[in-house]
This record gives C-alpha cells, structure tokens and sequence, in this order.
C-alpha cells in the first residue's frame, strides 16, 4: 500500500510532535509544582490539543 505525500508530510508532524514532548519530559524536574500544574492545563486547552485528534482519528475523521 503506498503512502500518499500528504499522509507522510502529517507522519512528520507526529514525529515533531513527539521530539516535542520528549524536550518537555526533559525540563519537567527542574519545574515546580506550580509550573507543572499551569504547563498541563496550558496544554490540556490548547486547541486542537493530542487527545481531541486521537479521537477524531479514532472515530473516522469527523
């Protein structure tokens, strides 16, 4: 099955998705309590954020 240029280009993203987070798992000893708490609901209301897309792809895209 060949892979469209479209649906490699958003493989990439995934990919950039998780060096980010890995750089994020990185700093997050160095963060207070208070950081860590403003960094997780920062990210859980950034839209679209992980999980919404998960789901959209989960649930056929729609």
């Amino acid at each position: 099955m060949s892979a469209t240029g479209e649906f490699i280009r958003m493989m990439n993203y995934v990919d950039d998705i998780a060096a980010t987070l890995r750089r994020i798992t990185v700093g997050l000893p160095s963060m207070t309590v208070e950081e860590r708490k403003r960094l997780s609901e920062y990210m859980r209301k950034s839209d679209p954020n992980f999980v919404t897309v998960l789901e959209q792809l989960e649930g056929g895209g729609k």
